[in-house]
């Protein structure tokens, strides 16, 4: 019987980076280019598919005018409409889906668990309930909302947490993100890449340290009407005096490629001066303390087995000091933005970046391939 191959639609912005490379990958499987709904239209309610097309939903990014809608602010180093922008984006997600779905439409991105995944702490309770090991959090589920300092400050002590991160709710790229630490009464350091201005908080490409609990706390307190999320601060492995953890993309169930992340700070974000590093050392490191690097793999298809029904994550995985032990400090539902990167060793992927990978998992390829075949995809309800 023969297979059509998927028409695509791609919601998102024409000029993204992430839009580019999936056309790409989806000219390399020999097949037409997706047809692309841009935020700008979709977010004025214009909408429009046909029978049978699969449908991609991609980041709003890399648009001033389209952050101006969901944030309320065109300025992308900006911190503060993490909230307001959680909530317009999964309003337009569910009524994308329903419009998709009524016209026979697949979807690679289920709407309530992108709801989930851009809120780190209903994202938190889903991992945890699945026995995903994750950072303790008091936050997780919404359980204890942190409204300031003096709440942050109650919850690290009885929870007896000195180190923590806190992160935006609804927060990416390491936006709004503080890496707290305390040692007694009024003994407080910070680590952030948020500048605190007059005319508010900006992300900054350069990470900072705050050494007073009035800083510190003023900056909590400019973040909390956002919404925040406490984790606890786990140590890290490192190579000498970088912290080490990765990236790994899981497409349709199957870890597929996976960066090394270092940094000599609490952040190893690539633009926070986070640099790659060596993938296969962190193996070597793995087996030297007794470890399998597919156990690592297993953690992050666990994390993304809680996520059935979107296609493609980015699990973020922190191994612990002895390499011995890993934790998924989150999960991405953009995760797959590794520009140059190919899939792993018996992935199914090598030779493919992360986009590529995702086109063959829906069909999209006339070759063989170990990739899940489209019936390993559950479709959406």
């Amino acid at each position: 019987m023969r297979v059509e191959s998927p028409r695509f639609v791609v919601v998102g912005n024409p000029d993204n980076r992430r839009t580019a490379f999936f056309q790409d990958a989806v000219r390399a499987a020999g097949l037409p280019p997706a047809r692309v709904l841009p935020w700008r239209q979709v977010l004025r309610g214009a909408t429009a598919f046909e029978p049978g097309e699969t449908v991609r939903i991609d980041s709003p990014g890399e648009d001033a005018e389209v952050e101006q809608v969901l944030r309320g602010t065109d300025d992308p180093a900006r911190v503060e409409g993490t909230a307001r922008w959680y909530e317009r984006f999964t309003r337009s997600v569910r009524e994308v889906a329903a419009e998709a779905r009524a016209a026979g439409c697949r979807l690679l991105d289920d709407p309530a668990e992108l709801a989930e995944l851009f809120d780190k702490r209903r994202c938190h309770a889903v991992l945890d309930r699945a026995g995903v090991p994750v950072p303790a959090s008091p936050t997780s589920d919404g359980r204890a909302p942190v409204r300031g300092w003096e709440d942050l400050r109650t919850l690290m002590r009885e929870h007896r947490m000195p180190r923590v991160f806190v992160k935006l709710a609804h927060g990416s790229s390491a936006s709004g993100v503080v890496a707290v630490e305390t040692a007694g009464p009024g003994r407080v350091r910070a680590v952030t890449s948020v500048e605190g201005t007059p005319e508010g908080l900006f992300n900054s490409l350069r990470v900072r340290r705050y050494g007073t609990e009035r800083q510190v706390g003023a900056l909590v307190d400019a973040l909390a009407p956002d919404g925040l999320h406490v984790e606890r601060w786990l140590p890290k492995a490192s190579f000498g005096d970088r912290a080490v953890d990765l990236r790994v993309v899981v497409v349709a169930g199957r870890a597929t490629h996976a960066v090394v992340r270092t940094s000599r700070s609490p952040m190893t974000n690539l633009h926070l001066g986070g640099e790659r590093g060596d993938l296969a050392r962190v193996r070597e490191a793995v087996a030297g303390a007794g470890g399998d690097w597919r156990d690592l793999l297993a953690v992050c298809e666990r994390a993304a087995a809680c996520f059935p029904r979107t296609l493609c994550v980015g699990v973020d995985l922190l191994p612990a000091v002895g390499w011995r032990r890993f934790a998924v400090g989150e999960v991405n539902a953009f995760g797959d933005l590794l520009p140059g990167l190919t899939g792993l060793a018996g992935s199914g992927a090598e030779g493919w970046d992360t986009y590529r990978a995702q086109v063959a998992a829906v069909g999209g390829t006339r070759a063989s391939t170990a990739v899940p075949a489209p019936s390993a995809y559950p479709e959406g309800p």
